[in-house]
């Protein structure tokens, strides 16, 4: 990564703005490694986080003569990402395709970190119960229980509103606990009182 202070960044931006790819190639190098570190918070996937950075840098470079070198390039990388995040988030929501994929992986990903205390059998239990939700239940329960995001974030993340998400969360959590109550496993006691931990 080159490091360039703010006078460096400042002249690179006004060489940007002129079609200079060279300042364009320093600029990617300077920030991409940031900006992935925190798409793949969002995102979860590698393959995501690159076509996102892409699309990203595309951007910038279609909006150059635009750029204001005045102001914070940190930022406005930042939140075109963020945009961008959202974008694919609110497409997920509309999608079922799309949708079904995503909570799979997250499911997946959850269940990987939370396999000491659950079995084969029980994860594979607690995965079919998820997809038993509908499509928008099973999309704020993904964000909200199982990659831990807050309702301001999966509002803006899928445009409904805080009640709308409030009364989904509350309806999984019904469903959850009506789905296991004739179970005597353990392990799912345990993974219930993990997922609706704070809630």
């Amino acid at each position: 990564m080159i490091n360039v202070n703010h006078t460096d960044e400042k002249s690179l931006l006004l060489q940007l703005k002129n079609g200079d790819e060279r300042a364009f190639e320093i600029l990617y190098n300077n920030y991409k490694f940031r900006i992935a570190g925190n798409l793949f918070k969002l995102l979860k996937s590698d393959d995501l986080v690159k076509e996102v950075l892409q699309e990203l840098f595309f951007k910038i470079w279609e909006v150059r003569a635009q750029i204001d070198p005045e102001k914070s390039f940190k930022s406005y990388l930042f939140r075109i990402a963020e945009n961008l995040v959202h974008d694919y988030f609110r497409k997920v929501a509309k999608d079922k395709r799309l949708l079904t994929k995503m909570v799979a992986s997250s499911s997946e990903l959850y269940l990987h970190v939370e396999e000491d205390l659950l079995s084969k059998e029980d994860a594979e239990k607690l995965q079919h119960a998820i997809n038993l939700m509908p499509p928008q239940r099973k999309m704020v329960f993904t964000l909200c229980k199982l990659e831990g995001k807050s309702y301001k974030e999966v509002e803006q993340i899928m445009g409904i509103n805080a009640k709308t998400i409030s009364s989904h969360m509350l309806q999984a959590n019904r469903f959850l606990k009506t789905y296991f109550k004739d179970s005597s496993a353990f392990t799912i006691s345990v993974v219930l009182a993990v997922l609706f931990k704070g809630f």
